[in-house]
């Protein structure tokens, strides 16, 4: 029998070799950005010489002059290695001004490690500002699908219009993703993902409410890293969302289920080698820069910002990797006074001061912060007691106002935030204060529920449906329909529109949009259309 010291003197070691593998991968990784010698022509082929590029292409973090763009071999992605050869490879990469890919304006060619599951992260510059462009990759013989993508306009130009979507919560097991289906028909410029990407759990062996039959392997949870970049591939084997990756460049966050529900990153100061490798797994399968690779104690910089010219200005945020666990409790609790504890922390002090700074400094007509959990109070149970919800901001409320303090002495222009998580769709007044009646409101947050979380079931509704009439700061409030929203931008207003599916069961389920929203320039708060 194994001693209590000795399991832990067993778990500290895999760790340790995890770890260490990480830091070798770190080093690895900066290798794929080393253009490779030859052409993707003479590679080896894949077991099988199946097609490599199942898994589609994405583009990502925009900027004037340039976008990350991504691809993974797997021709067969619950085989070891993807059923790629198991040695590095390369991978030729074009980019042009024209769909049919005759002008091209870059190109190269990249590695692919089986340490990185074959993926490329190709971070392409010298493109020109405000334009479109068309990208796609060859392996041997195989040519992907053509990708679009789009550069930002110069910093010193004040963009007429910013067309964009943000979408969260997308449970492969609940349903089909009509949601992005019509996302990808829309006119677009960006998508922002805040979270949820993947879950952590097993798979119905019948493929739950899709019906479709899977591999064994899968019906377990990820607990490693193969089995992680398994559950990666199944959610980006859909072909609806692989098109709206192809057609948008995407700015990208987590939540909680890329690695586990409700986690607190930095409570214990140590990451596990279960976190490190949900980690990984996640920079290996989203179109992210080289700031993003694992770093040797398996953590990874998300956070990060994005300029839509002079018009709006995106604040991305990591708000689990460097959380306190919750002073009050875990989930449903009361109030305490330990949650006003300065030193209690979100975002950790260096990235909460890297926002506070941007923000300060912003000089767009729109700030939006990318973030993952409501920011806006939910009182569960009014005057009659103090009980919240402490996954969210709710349990930080001094780390909370000290952002919306920043709102107000930072003279922050339109302040608006995009959340994910509660599958269930909330347009909320920002106080500057929630624990004063009478405090203003100081900006916007608009809530988006789930793509497929939570099925065609109705949840949220009949829970937190009561709940509202104890706050009155949260103007619309809908339970159980699913979707995404889409935000129209330009210099006077920020419209936005809820845009729901009729039902997840159904692969070509019908979109409409529920309800519109406009901010006026210099009015904090949404008024319906």
């Amino acid at each position: 029998m194994t001693s209590p010291t000795d399991s832990s003197a067993l778990a500290a070691m895999k760790r340790r070799r995890f770890l260490s593998a990480v830091g070798g991968v770190a080093g690895l990784a900066a290798l794929s950005q080393v253009p490779a010698a030859g052409t993707a022509l003479a590679a080896p082929r894949p077991r099988g010489g199946a097609y490599p590029f199942t898994l589609g292409v994405a583009s990502g973090d925009p900027t004037p002059d340039g976008v990350v763009l991504w691809t993974r071999l797997a021709p067969d992605p619950f085989a070891p290695h993807g059923g790629m050869p198991g040695r590095p490879v390369p991978v030729d990469w074009q980019v042009a001004s024209d769909e049919g890919m005759r002008r091209l304006v870059r190109s190269g060619t990249a590695q692919a490690l089986p340490d990185l599951a074959y993926s490329v992260h190709v971070e392409i510059s010298g493109l020109e500002p405000g334009r479109h462009y068309y990208y796609r990759f060859r392996y041997r013989g195989d040519l992907s699908e053509v990708g679009r993508t789009v550069t930002t306009p110069e910093h010193d130009n004040v963009a007429n219009s910013l067309n964009f979507a943000f979408a969260s919560c997308q449970d492969w097991s609940h349903g089909f993703y009509s949601a992005y289906r019509h996302m990808a028909e829309e006119d677009l410029d960006l998508v922002v993902h805040l979270g949820d990407y993947v879950y952590e759990y097993g798979l119905p062996a019948d493929g739950g409410n899709r019906h479709t039959p899977l591999p064994e392997v899968l019906q377990e949870g990820p607990q490693n890293l193969d089995r992680w970049r398994m559950q990666y591939a199944l959610y980006k084997s859909d072909p609806d969302l692989q098109r709206t990756h192809a057609r948008f460049p995407w700015l990208v966050t987590w939540d909680d289920h890329e690695y586990q529900n409700d986690y607190a990153g930095a409570y214990d100061d140590t990451i596990t080698a279960a976190r490190a490798a949900a980690y990984q797994a996640w920079y290996e399968h989203q179109p992210v820069r080289r700031r993003s690779l694992p770093r040797p104690d398996g953590s990874l910089r998300l956070y990060g910002r994005s300029q839509w010219g002079r018009l709006a200005q995106f604040d991305v945020l990591d708000t689990r990797q460097y959380r306190d666990a919750p002073p009050c409790g875990w989930g449903e609790a009361a109030a305490c006074p330990a949650a006003y504890d300065p030193k209690v922390t979100v975002l950790g002090t260096t990235q909460e001061k890297w926002l506070l700074d941007g923000l300060r400094e912003s000089d767009a007509r729109w700030n939006v912060l990318a973030n993952s959990v409501m920011m806006a109070r939910l009182d569960h149970d009014g005057p009659s007691g103090d009980i919240l919800w402490h996954d969210a901001w709710d349990g930080f409320p001094a780390a909370r106002k000290r952002i919306t303090d920043t709102f107000v002495s930072g003279r922050v222009r339109n302040p608006v935030i995009v959340t994910g998580d509660w599958h269930s769709t909330f347009v909320n007044d920002i106080k500057r204060d929630f624990d004063d009646p009478g405090s203003p409101v100081v900006a916007t947050e608009f809530v988006g529920t789930s793509i497929t979380t939570n099925g065609d079931d109705e949840v949220y509704g009949p829970y937190y449906g009561p709940m509202i009439k104890y706050n009155p700061h949260i103007t619309f409030f809908d339970g159980d329909r699913r979707g995404y929203v889409r935000c129209s931008v330009d210099k006077k207003e920020w419209r936005t529109d809820l845009r729901m599916v009729s039902s997840v069961s159904r692969a070509d389920a019908p979109v409409s949009t529920f309800a519109s929203f406009i901010v006026e320039d210099g009015r904090p708060g949404a008024r319906r259309l």
